[in-house]
């Protein structure tokens, strides 16, 4: 033990040692920053994003170098070349272009599908209701099923999920389960297992251990997809968990609205669901799509529906400036419930603007979400917005997962991405907009029913305390990384 010791006390005060490796790592954590920056400001980030990657790569380089080669990827021009694109169908008529409104123009222009005709959409605002039409189409389904989810918990709903498609699988139905590698982190291996073993198929999007690929721990898979027989599909922004649904009543069960979807947009919806498996499970997505039945989904009512993606294989921001056109474009009134509010800057004075025009503004937040950090770094904008007349409502007791905005009563839009940096730039995303007015009635009621379940927002402690300021400003800070 003294010779071990007296060898490491000669290391330690050996020269080398003492100077050069110290100087060596000072180097190379100058050149790792120098090569983190450059890559940094040669991509099209929002500035916001640019700044907060900027502060922790110049200030704790051995720690933001490897969150920002393994986080900070947006769009990436390999992942787009090998993901086959998410781009409009030729085979469905849409409006014809003079009829499309401003937003669905700008939609459609920044790589959406064009509204199409004859669907019939229904809403799903309870967990007991989500979960049971979830089982009746699983067994009720003939040929398909194909489901995409960002979570699924090791709960009884998740156990009774892969219950019921292993069951299917077994019984002769196609079933394909799309799991997005993070959020599905412990339960996409052997809990999967059963469907399987019954021939059903389990794909990993973008697994995140090994880091397989560059940026995958970054770029999730939040889209939430059912599609049955290819004729009817789900979109909205519930994981299969306890949380979110349920055979049963639950206190602490998350509230949350969701979409079914009848119709040839039904069509769109299962092309997107192909091109994200074609990608993950890294089978041929022309093979694939010639499981599409020739003919598209018979129309199911007089809905007029978009649909619209987001992501890295998108080629622009198709729900952020969509959202952007609505807001700027809106004439009486701007409804908005998510469960987390971080926008950008345009996002934020648009809505700032509109209200002090007198447009009705309204914003619907969690009194407080399931995450910490984020509460914290809203609390500045809606300050601001609360200042310049935006009508800020807490939602609560429990948390609203809801993410959905109505434009002047009449143009609604409803999916996976909540108002945030993340959702609008850079996970993969879904969400359908509705120009009919049975829709628009559907959501307005259910908005009001959110409005009267909420309190204004409490005008602000003129003095507030140093360390929760302090909390406050780091949040907001890294914000656009959350």
């Amino acid at each position: 033990m003294e010779t071990l010791k007296t060898y490491y006390d000669a290391l330690i005060e050996h020269p080398i040692t003492n100077g050069v490796v110290p100087h060596l790592l000072t180097v190379a954590g100058f050149f790792l920053a120098f090569f983190a920056i450059a890559r940094l400001m040669s991509q099209r980030k929002q500035p916001g994003n640019t700044f907060a990657w900027l502060f922790l790569i110049a200030f704790v380089p051995y720690v933001g170098v490897p969150l920002y080669l393994m986080f900070g990827g947006r769009k990436l021009r390999r992942l787009a070349v090998k993901k086959s694109p998410i781009c409009p169908t030729g085979t469905i008529a849409p409006f014809a272009i003079m009829e499309q409104t401003f937003a669905a123009r700008v939609f459609t222009r920044t790589g959406a599908c064009p509204p199409v005709r004859g669907n019939r959409v229904s809403f799903i605002t309870t967990g007991e209701d989500a979960y049971q039409r979830l089982e009746h189409a699983i067994l009720h389904a003939r040929h398909s099923i194909h489901l995409m989810t960002f979570i699924l918990a090791r709960d009884a709903v998740g156990r009774r999920i892969v219950k019921l498609l292993a069951q299917r699988a077994r019984e002769g139905v196609k079933v394909r389960l799309l799991l997005d590698g993070l959020g599905c982190f412990l339960s996409s291996g052997r809990f999967c297992d059963p469907i399987r073993e019954a021939g059903g198929e389990v794909v990993r999007f973008m697994p995140v251990m090994p880091l397989q690929t560059p940026h995958s721990a970054n770029l999730r898979n939040h889209r939430k997809i059912a599609i049955f027989d290819h004729q009817i599909a789900a979109v909205g922004g519930r994981n299969l968990a306890l949380e979110y649904m349920g055979p049963t009543p639950n206190k602490r069960r998350w509230r949350d609205i969701g979409g079914v979807i009848e119709g040839p947009a039904v069509r769109l919806l299962d092309e997107i669901f192909l091109a994200d498996w074609a990608h993950a499970s890294g089978q041929s997505l022309a093979e694939l799509q010639k499981e599409l039945p020739a003919e598209l989904p018979a129309p199911a009512g007089d809905s007029e529906v978009q649909i619209v993606v987001s992501g890295p294989d998108a080629a622009g921001d198709a729900i952020y400036e969509g959202i952007l056109s609505l807001v700027q474009q809106a004439e009486r009134s701007v409804w908005i419930v998510t469960p987390y509010f971080i926008p950008d800057e345009v996002l934020y004075r648009s809505l700032m603007v509109q209200a002090r025009a007198g447009i009705d503004v309204r914003l619907v937040v969690p009194a407080r979400s399931n995450h910490l950090i984020t509460d914290l770094a809203r609390r500045h904008y809606l300050r601001e917005l609360r200042a310049a007349g935006v009508k800020v409502l807490l939602y609560g007791p429990g948390m609203n997962h809801a993410k959905i905005l109505l434009v002047d009563e009449q143009t609604g839009l409803f999916g996976s991405a909540n108002m945030d940096m993340r959702s609008l730039f850079l996970n993969f995303e879904v969400g359908a907009v509705t120009y009919s007015r049975p829709e628009a009635a559907a959501i307005r009621q259910w908005m009001q029913e959110v409005f009267s379940q909420s309190k204004p927002m409490p005008e602000p402690h003129r003095e507030r305390r140093f360390i929760p300021k302090i909390a406050e400003e780091i949040a907001r800070l890294l914000a656009p990384l959350l």
